[in-house]
């Protein structure tokens, strides 16, 4: 598998199951995808989302109800509590060449990383499935140590824009930038104050 970060906006995500796995995974992707749940109840985290819900008991369905369900999905997601069933929408997924993601059961093409993000940053983390828990671990510790991340980004920004004009060596302006993103005093000022952290940086890097 290769990480890739994709615009799904118009694109239609179907996730079975009403439980509250299915509800993170619709909650992931009802920000910019059109998600449709599936499922003979839904929960309360699944009815508070903007999400289209189908009632659906999936173990009574036929073969030719799931295909109609899942036959224009860029992705569908299997989270409901018996294998058997999100292994049997798997290989209906898998024929007609669906993106497919196994919540519980046979592994599909497609795995749904942690994610750590800010304003200005997406980190996308995955353990290909062996372990959760690391994930989770490593986006929790990206988001302590890194708290003023989106700060940092809008400095660097910034200042690159400016030493595009004032620098003309490209090894000249990766220098500076480096030299600010790892000086901890910048990333200390960038706690109290942006403003702070770019005179300090302004004052030790561009106007040496």
């Amino acid at each position: 598998m290769i990480p890739l970060f994709a615009d799904l906006t118009g694109r239609r995500v179907v996730i079975f199951g009403g439980g509250n796995v299915a509800a993170r995974k619709a909650a992931y992707f009802v920000k910019e995808a059109d998600v449709e749940v599936v499922s003979r109840s839904h929960g309360k985290a699944i009815l508070s989302l903007p999400a289209t819900r189908n009632v659906l008991d999936v173990a009574g369905a036929s073969e030719k109800e799931l295909n109609e369900i899942v036959k224009d999905a860029f992705i569908v997601i299997a989270a409901l509590p018996d294998k058997a069933q999100n292994n049997r929408i798997g290989r209906i997924c898998r024929r007609k060449k669906i993106l497919f993601n196994n919540a519980d059961g046979d592994s599909g093409d497609l795995i749904i990383p942690a994610i750590s993000s800010g304003r200005k940053y997406t980190v996308a983390i995955s353990t290909h499935g062996k372990s959760p828990m690391v994930s989770r671990f490593i986006r929790e510790h990206i988001d302590q140590t890194f708290s003023h991340l989106d700060g940092m980004i809008a400095l660097q920004e910034s200042l690159r824009r400016e030493l595009k004009i004032t620098k003309q060596s490209q090894k000249q302006r990766s220098a500076i930038l480096r030299s600010i993103i790892i000086d901890p005093e910048i990333w200390d000022a960038l706690s109290q104050s942006p403003l702070k952290a770019e005179r300090i940086a302004r004052r030790k890097y561009l106007y040496e």
